[in-house]
């Protein structure tokens, strides 16, 4: 009373005093328990108590459960009258459409929320493209961070937000991550790309370009990775890094302002930010602590979860089956169901039996049992008279039919049911037609009719010739419409056959499993009988009552009350159908009070709808009601449906002791319910559980954390004439402890005898005989399992607490679907999501169950109210469940396939995000706190001696793991090599020797001959070139040339030019003129790191160089010499130029790497006289043959084959510039075919371009009449592994135009040696094998079988040249391997280049890379040169053309590019594989790590509403197959993945551009 003397009674407005006297007079008269009248009196007060004991009042008045209040931080009291009124409001708001609303658990969230508050967390909010989707407001985006801050400003201003958030208790718990968000230090929505996203459609013009400051090419991919983070930045520029990595550079030299490091990271960048965050919300502890285990070290172990030593286990006797009251036998009760309807048709024909409702919620018709009767005859004897001859009946009794009749027709639909039963036919009441697995259960049940209404068949589709569509899956239908005027009346003689009910079947009602297949649950007559009594008596019916049905009446409850019950009792029923509740959803309230009905069937959604609706109506009265039974009083939110309803309503008459839940299944039917109380009596009480407890299957009632509490409503006794028993939910079916939750199983004659057409699944579920902790069969009743899980409880009352379809199994505890629902619902979401829409799955993902939770959100809801709601359901599922979920994905509004009832369609949802087709609008993913059962990293063991263990090995008889191509020696070819040391010797002597025999013919795009030329015409332009170098060069011999050309002769002319004036040529790439800025720096670059003396080039490519473009992008003052070599004065050389030593320098090859590293490296004539000797020989290259070659001609084999090769072996090359395809496809194919070529070489570019380009047009090439059958190698030129898909693909496409299976082979070179295999002639055909990929990121190799889990398909990348060894060796070791060990690829062979070209010799890189030794074994002596790519050997049984055994080596990867990742090494390739695989709508793939996190970027190449779609794809697969956790997936357009001319993937130039937020993605998902 203290409180009430602070208030002062006499304060307290008069309505309230008086309230407050009708409270004292409840109690005293004993309406009232003495806690519930403290509690209203307490909600009266509330108020008017001044709030000091700091307490949240909200929390105060809500608390209906036992649940001490917990008490708020004395900062928030002061703010908390505000949040009560703000919470009221929101709470009691008109809007609501939710489903289940429990304040209980609401008050839990908000709660665990607030725990929460104090470890604030900024998560990295996901970076998202405003034109994405279309359903946010562009309101919704913030505009672009323009704050100018430093670093230290803007991270001091970030940690003032956050320790002022930490100060400032929070109103709510809304805004602590809201707060933390904006802390971050660009307030984020992921708006950021606007800036250049917008320009991106305009952006075809230059300038345009330039006016978005960012560079963006669109026309060649740039090919370089590292940016600098200095504000001075170069543009990115092709095939090199702007800052210059050269191999061999001092390491202090020019790399600090490199981000070499994880810190090192650009002020400006967004995305690093955002990483940054991640990483700090990464470095949390996960909850379940990894095991500390050992990996046996072949196999990687998932982590077996260890069962929690802690976890409460069951401590009860083994409990005995519950009997109900036994079933009654009432005189009057007839043998069947059809002889009820016969007995009240015929004698109290005029009664009413069914009134059905119009749109508005008004009585429309009212069917009498004479009607029912007289019909239902009319339609018995049509089915079985009138639908075939009389010698051919369509249906004989037995048979199954369909009735497809709307939800808003139940006199039809009542008719045609009473119809089947009398003609002793089946029906099967199905939902309107469409779904698949209708089809499924249709076909199951062998169905060939259906019976329909006629407006129901007019709205079915139809095709043109006027017949029903035949639905996806379902069998073909014959349709017959049951209105009246259809029907024949019977003659007076027939009378169906009406026999007393037994075990035959009666009618078949289809469910839907977790899967989502539906099957039909078969109920025989007896049975239909039974529970009409069992019911009649549990709810004690009599004659002529009346009962409103707001369910679905074609199964369910809602048919066995309200179409079968009541014919049994003679009852009137009021259908409700849900569209009328949908547009007055008070409509079954006012239904209740106009036809004073007893009985009401209601879910707990329609309990919402008339209390969100109440103000519309004042004088409703539900005092007739004498059971209000609530259908799905299993639900978890059912308990708070019920009391807030009672509240409400108790004023307008409704009995607190008519509310009546039950529970129900489509096997078990009615398993308990609540009978109706006697007035006064206590009210039942309820189980408050442990969520803890429950997740382990233990009943414990929770006593120490109050916001992890279910609290559940018991639905009454078990039925009568019913036997229950629990039992284990997996595994035989053995009793459960009295404390232990398990499946409910029921025994008796009321309930479905089988799966209609499914034997095996009927035996598990229909014929359960329950087992002893021995296993022996306890009596030999058989029950059936009814899919709810629950419990016993004190005075044999039942307890539902989730379905077996919605149990979540994770990590070993369960989980229920419905809780996590509630959980999510309980966060405040008005603003973003539909409350009624939300599914919960799992789906099963590396090893374990992981949960999903899927929300519709609204349209209106802006980008920082779902990311915020969402990260708070996280926390909130966290707390209250202690389970990580792994995504939650919201969907545009009205988006997730719903059942014909309106409800969540879970099984669907979850084929659409495994599918990916659920199409997103947000998603976060959760898998670093949810996946806690991956390997332990691996520890590299260190300090082991290689040479001991490696030698223990060999000596044990391994073959030690090297091979070589023919030796040289052995194979002279003519005195041609004798004679004649350099290449220009050579040229010269052909000049004479043949003069007019042509090396080079030039195609263009048409496939015309733009160009050729002869032996002489090649030696006297180089003349000319010679002496032009010479006179306006002023050069000397040894000086670098830099030859800037288009693909094509003027290079080759050029380079022998320079030969023959002694200076040493260097080809590069010509700059794009449409992005210069992109690729001028990169020419810049080579010709500086060269030190070029004078550049060789066209005057078209002179004139760009000079011009105004050019001046942008870099200081083009300070080019070298230009000489333009269009016009040649006609000046003879004096003398050509011979090197004194074939050592001397030949040529300069520079080639950036896939990692951005610039290299030069330096060939001598020997070794180009060597390696165009050992092509020669492995090719049987003569002056007679023609090979045709489409490759870029600046480094590697690429341009030995296109300028050196034919002057050398002196055959014919026809050259094909591969940026000529882009304007026609079929040019190199129709190139070989007219020339009938024998060999060619090509690019994976061009591979993939005719393999994706021609794949679909095969038959126009063979109309075109090209043919391929003369071609004996196509060979890829390429410096990685050997892509198989692609060119098996190619093979195969093209095996219809005459390509042998065999020509098509791979070459592999390096930058030590160019050309270490190649397939040429003779020779067996390349191998292949399949390796294990775990083994492989071990460092190992395992060889498996086609088909294996987890393998790879590899293959060798042709024949070692001739004069080439190569040995595998162990990189950190450098001791040798043996046969089929995974190690580096070394090589010694005359072509090795001789070493980097690099500004500062640093001789321990160049001695490492080029001449290096084993640390032992036999071939120690000889010099070796790494090629940095990992590989084996492995010996074949293949015979070698040198008639031994065949050594084949596989190429694995390069070791630059690989990943360590958890102590494992991957290969980018791999891991881009397997993603490329995940969704039809990746069209690149592209991996890199950086700062220990694995970042993902894909390419789109559907709609954009599909880019969230593949976050969880990407996730999944990576896991799955990698055991990695992707940090970032970010979504993009097709062609930002940087490829260079190669066709290989600029990764690091990819993760340069994603740093420094140039990428303009679609979608970047930090994955938390």
């Amino acid at each position: 009373m203290a409180e009430l003397a602070a208030a002062g009674a006499s304060s307290l407005p008069r309505e309230v005093r008086e309230q407050l006297a009708e409270l004292e007079l409840e109690l005293s008269e004993g309406d009232i328990t003495q806690k519930g009248y403290e509690k209203k009196r307490a909600k009266l007060l509330a108020p008017y108590v001044p709030q000091t004991q700091g307490v949240d009042p909200v929390l105060q008045k809500e608390s209906r459960t036992q649940m001490p209040v917990p008490s708020a931080t004395p900062a928030s009291a002061s703010s908390s009258s505000s949040s009560s009124s703000k919470f009221h409001r929101a709470r009691s708001g008109g809007a609501r459409d939710e489903r289940y609303r429990s304040d209980i658990h609401t008050e839990a969230v908000q709660a665990a929320l607030a725990k929460h508050k104090e470890q604030k967390m900024a998560l990295p909010m996901p970076t998202k493209r405003r034109s994405t989707f279309v359903q946010s407001p562009a309101d919704a985006c913030t505009p672009p961070d323009t704050s100018s801050a430093s670093e230290d400003e803007g991270s001091l201003r970030r940690q003032a937000a956050l320790s002022a958030a930490l100060h400032q208790s929070l109103q709510n718990a809304e805004s602590w991550i809201n707060r933390s968000i904006q802390g971050s230090s660009t307030s984020s929505s992921a708006s950021s790309t606007l800036s250049h996203g917008e320009g991106k459609g305009t952006s075809g013009s230059l300038a345009d370009v330039f006016a978005n400051t960012r560079i963006e090419n669109f026309s060649i991919p740039p090919d370089v990775t590292a940016t600098t983070s200095s504000s001075s930045a170069r543009p990115a520029a092709i095939d090199l890094p702007p800052s210059g990595i050269v191999k061999g550079m001092h390491k202090g030299s020019n790399r600090s302002s490199l981000m070499d490091t994880a810190d090192g990271v650009p002020v400006s960048s967004r995305v690093s930010t955002k990483i940054q965050q991640l990483l700090n919300t990464l470095k949390r502890p996960k909850r379940p602590p990894l095991k500390e285990f050992f990996v046996d070290d072949f196999e990687e172990i998932v982590e077996v979860p260890q069962p929690d030593p802690n976890q409460p286990k069951p401590e009860g006797r083994q409990m005995t089956p519950v009997k109900g009251e036994p079933l009654g036998v009432v005189c009057n009760w007839p043998p069947a169901l059809e002889a009820a309807l016969q007995r009240w048709g015929t004698t109290q024909a005029k009664c009413p039996c069914l009134t059905a409702l119009d749109v508005t919620g008004k009585p429309v018709y009212t069917l009498t049992y004479g009607k029912l009767w007289s019909r239902s005859l009319k339609l018995a004897y049509t089915l079985l008279n009138k639908l075939g001859t009389k010698n051919e009946p369509v249906l004989k009794p037995g048979d199954r039919v369909a009735l497809v009749y709307p939800n808003n027709d139940p006199v039809m639909f009542m008719v045609a049911f009473y119809g089947c039963l009398l003609a002793e036919v089946i029906p099967v009441p199905i939902e309107d037609a469409g779904g698949q697995q209708i089809g499924f259960l249709l076909g199951s049940c062998g169905i060939a009719l259906a019976l329909t209404t006629e407006v129901c068949l007019k709205g079915l589709p139809k095709t043109q010739n006027g017949e029903i569509v035949q639905f996806k899956g379902w069998p073909r239908l014959k349709w017959v419409v049951t209105d009246s005027k259809y029907l024949s009346k019977s003659p007076k003689d027939w009378q169906p056959n009406i026999s007393a009910a037994g075990t035959e079947p009666a009618y078949i009602e289809y469910k839907t499993s977790k899967e989502g297949s539906v099957m039909g649950v078969t109920v025989s007559r007896i049975a239909m009988l039974s529970h009409c009594q069992a019911l009649s008596q549990a709810c004690n019916y009599s004659e002529g009552e009346t009962i409103v049905n707001v369910l679905d009446f074609k199964k369910d409850a809602g048919l066995w009350h309200g179409i079968l019950t009541n014919v049994m009792n003679k009852l009137h029923t009021i259908s409700v159908p849900y569209s009328v509740m949908k547009t007055c959803p008070l409509s079954w309230v006012q239904r209740v009070h106009a036809h004073k009905a007893k009985v009401a069937l209601v879910k707990c959604r329609d309990l919402h709808w008339a209390m969100m609706a109440h103000r519309d109506q004042r004088d409703v009265s539900l005092s007739s009601l004498r059971m209000l039974i609530v259908t799905d009083g299993a639900n978890p939110w059912s308990v708070s449906s019920c009391d807030a309803f009672l509240s409400l309503f108790q004023s307008h008459g409704l009995k607190p002791e008519a509310i009546c839940p039950c529970a129900t299944s489509p096997e078990a039917m009615t398993i308990a319910i609540r009978r109706p109380g006697v007035p006064g009596a206590p009210l039942p009480g309820r189980a408050i559980l442990s969520m803890n407890g429950l997740s382990f299957g233990v009943i414990r009632v929770n006593t120490e954390d109050k916001n992890s509490a279910l609290t559940v409503q018991d639905v009454g006794h078990v039925m009568p004439g019913g036997m229950m028993c629990i039992v284990k939910p997996d595994g035989p079916p053995q009793l459960c402890k009295t404390d232990e939750i398990g499946e409910i199983c029921v025994s008796s004659r009321a309930g479905g005898m089988m799966y209609y057409g499914l034997a095996g699944v009927t035996k598990n579920t229909f014929e359960v005989i329950p087992v002893n902790s021995a296993g022996s069969p306890v009596g030999d009743v058989p029950f059936v399992r009814s899919g709810l899980l629950g419990f016993v409880g004190p005075g044999s009352l039942v307890f539902v607490v989730g379905k077996m379809d919605g149990l979540l199994m994770v990590s070993g505890r369960r989980h229920n679907a419905d809780d996590i629902v509630a959980t999510g619902l309980a966060v405040e979401s008005i603003k973003t999501v539909y409350r009624g829409r939300i599914a919960v799955f799992s789906v099963s993902v590396f090893y374990d169950e992981r949960i999903v939770v899927v929300a519709e959100q609204r349209p209106d809801a802006s980008e920082e109210d779902s990311f915020q709601w969402m990260s708070r359901v996280l926390q909130a599922i966290d707390s209250i469940h202690q389970v990580g979920v792994y995504c939650l994905a919201l969907v545009p509004a009205n988006t997730l396939p719903k059942t014909p009832l309106g409800g969540i369609h879970i099984s669907q949802t979850k084929q659409h995000f495994l599918e990916g087709s659920l199409h997103p609008c947000n998603i976060l993913m959760c898998p670093h706190t949810c996946v806690t059962n991956l390997p332990k990293p691996r520890q590299k063991q260190p300090g082991v001696g290689p040479a001991s263990v490696m030698v223990g090995n060999l000596v044990a008889g391994k073959r030690i793991a090297q091979a070589s191509g023919r030796d040289l020696g052995q194979i002279e070819d003519n005195d041609l090599v004798k004679k004649h040391q350099f290449l220009t010797e050579v040229l010269q002597w052909r000049a004479q020797a043949t003069p007019d025999h042509p090396l080079f013919l030039l195609l263009n795009a048409k496939g015309t001959t733009v160009c050729t030329a002869t032996c002489l015409q090649l030696h006297k332009k180089a003349e000319r070139i010679a002496s032009v170098l010479c006179d306006r060069g002023h050069l000397n011999a040894g000086d670098n040339v830099v030859l800037l050309y288009p693909p094509g002769i003027e290079l080759i002319t050029a380079f022998y030019g320079c030969l023959y004036a002694g200076c040493i040529p260097v080809t590069v790439r010509p700059p794009h003129a449409q992005s210069l800025t992109a690729t001028l720096p990169t020419v810049r670059m080579i010709v500086e790191v060269s030190k070029a003396a004078c550049i060789l080039t066209t005057q078209t490519l002179m004139r760009l160089l000079k011009s105004r473009e050019a001046a942008a992008a870099v200081d083009v003052k300070t080019w070298p010499t230009i000489i333009d070599t269009d016009d040649l004065p006609r000046k003879r050389l004096s003398q050509i130029y011979k090197p004194p030593t074939p050592e001397m320098l030949a040529y300069l090859d520079f080639s950036v790497s896939t990692t951005g590293m610039l290299t030069g490296v330096k060939m001598s004539h020997a070794a180009v006289s060597g390696l165009c000797r050992a092509i020669k020989l492995q090719c049987e290259l003569y002056s007679s043959r023609q090979i045709a070659i489409c490759l870029d001609p600046y480094c590697g084999l690429g341009f030995v084959l296109w300028c050196l090769c034919s002057v050398y072996s002196g055959h014919q090359s026809i050259l094909i510039p591969p940026m000529e395809l882009e304007s026609n496809l079929f040019l190199w194919l129709s190139t070989v075919s007219q020339y009938k070529i024998r060999d060619t070489f090509c690019s994976y570019s061009v591979m993939e371009l005719c393999t994706k380009g021609l794949g679909n047009q095969v038959e126009m090439l063979k109309a075109r009449g090209i043919n391929l059958s003369c071609v004996r190698t196509c060979v890829v030129v390429a410096e990685e592994r050997p892509r198989v898909s692609l060119t098996h693909s190619f093979s195969k496409l093209f095996k219809d135009i005459g390509l042998s299976s065999r020509a098509v082979s791979t070459t592999f070179g390096s930058r030590v040696n160019v050309a270490i295999c190649l397939q040429g002639t003779s020779g067996p055909d390349p191998t292949t094998v399949y390796v294990d990929l775990k083994s492989l990121r071990h460092d190992r190799v395992r060889l498996v079988e086609r088909g294996a889990p987890q393998s790879l398909l590899l293959s060798e990348s042709g024949k070692i040249l001739p004069g080439v060894k190569v040995i595998i060796v162990n990189p950190e070791t450098k001791g040798p391997l043996g046969d089929s060990h995974l190690g580096e690829i070394w090589v010694n062979s005359p072509h090795t280049a001789s070493g980097y070209y690099t500004i500062y010799d640093n001789e321990t890189l160049q001695a490492d890379h080029f001449n290096t030794r084993l640390s032992f074994g036999d071939a120690a002596q000889t010099l070796w040169a790494r090629t940095g790519y990992l590989g084996f050997v492995r010996r074949t049984e293949l015979t070698a053309a040198s008639g031994e055994r065949h050594d084949a080596l596989y190429v694995v990867g390069a070791l630059d590019e690989t990943l360590e990742l958890r102590g494992l090494r991957y290969h980018p390739i791999d891991i881009e594989t397997s993603v490329s695989r995940t969704h039809r709508s990746i069209a690149e793939c592209a991996v890199f790590t950086w700062t220990n996190l694995l970042v993902v970027v894909v390419e789109l190449c559907g709609c954009e509403q599909e880019a969230l779609d593949l976050v969880p794809l990407v996730t999944n697969v990576v896991l799955e197959e990698h055991y990695l956790i992707v940090g970032v997936v970010v979504v993009v357009d097709p062609g930002v993945i940087p490829i260079n001319s190669r066709g290989e993937k600029q990764r690091m130039h990819l993760r340069d551009s994603f740093l420094a937020d140039q990428l303009d993605p679609i979608y970047v998902a930090y994955n938390m």
